[in-house]
Order: structure tokens, then C-alpha cells, then sequence
């Protein structure tokens, strides 16, 4: 089954690892499993929830073209992840914004992202804050970048 979402992660998080705005923060093709401990993320294909689900992406397909195509529409799952030592709720929805502006800013400059017969957008958001005694406050925008493509 062809789809275009493995290529369109992939060119996510290389963006992410490449973009100058996200210096320190931690850029992720998925869950990762590790022992650090950062406070800024931007997850790509997971919505930072290790209790969740782990759903990256979803897809649905349409037409087909003539040449034996067929036209795919996606959501893929980001998390802006910024987490503080603090109670400060709005410096860490602020910053989860920001990182979350980020993305939306590739998506602007560059609907297809320099992939060939692709289209993608924010689609829905959701912001999710946490807080806790040991770690202090925790912002987590879900950004759901939809579109579609041809395969």
C-alpha cells in the first residue's frame, strides 16, 4: 500500500533538526525512549502521551488518477511540547505556542513542503497544561498537520 505520510514525517522532523528557532529543543520522529530529561520537545508522530495511544497518522483514501494513482488525505500527529521547574502556566503556553508556530511557519512558506503533489496545514490544535508538585508545569500543543497527496 503506497502512502505519502512515512516521506512527509521524515521531512518534519528534518526540518525540526535543522531549523535554527528550535536550538534546544529536542526534535523526535516519535516516542523516544531515553534517561534525559529536557523540557522543550517537538514530537513528530506522537502526541507526547506515553499512556496514550501512540498514533501517529491517520489517512483516508479517494480517487484515483488514470495512471493508476490515488489521491490520499493525512493528519499527522505533532506535540510542542514545554515543560518549566515552575508553576508559571503562561510562560509554558506561551512557549509551546512558539514552538508550535514554528511548524505552522514551514507550512505557510511552503504548503508542499518541497514534496511533489502534496498539500499540508494546521488543521486542528488542542492545548493540554499539566502540573505537578515534583516538575512544575507542563504545556503540550497537538497540532494536527492535515492535507493530502498523491501516490
Amino acid at each position: 500500500m503506497g502512502s505519502r505520510v512515512p516521506e512527509l514525517i521524515e521531512t518534519l522532523v528534518t526540518l525540526g533538526k535543522l531549523d535554527e528557532d528550535l536550538k534546544g529543543v529536542v526534535v523526535t520522529d516519535g516516542p523516544e525512549v531515553s534517561d534525559r530529561a529536557p523540557m522543550e520537545w517537538l514530537v513528530i508522530g506522537f502526541d507526547g502521551d506515553p499512556g496514550g495511544d501512540f498514533q501517529a497518522a491517520a489517512t483516508v483514501g479517494g480517487w484515483s488518477d488514470l495512471g493508476g494513482g490515488r489521491e490520499e488525505e493525512f493528519q499527522v500527529t505533532v506535540a510542542a511540547i514545554a515543560g518549566r521547574g515552575d508553576t508559571n502556566v503562561a510562560k509554558a503556553r506561551a512557549r509551546a505556542y512558539e514552538i508550535g508556530g514554528v511548524v505552522e511557519g514551514w507550512l505557510r512558506a511552503s504548503p508542499d513542503l518541497g514534496l511533489r503533489s502534496l498539500e499540508a496545514a494546521i488543521g486542528a490544535t488542542r492545548l493540554i497544561q499539566d502540573q505537578t508538585e515534583d516538575d512544575g508545569v507542563q504545556a503540550v500543543l497537538l497540532l494536527t498537520v492535515a492535507g493530502r497527496a498523491f501516490t
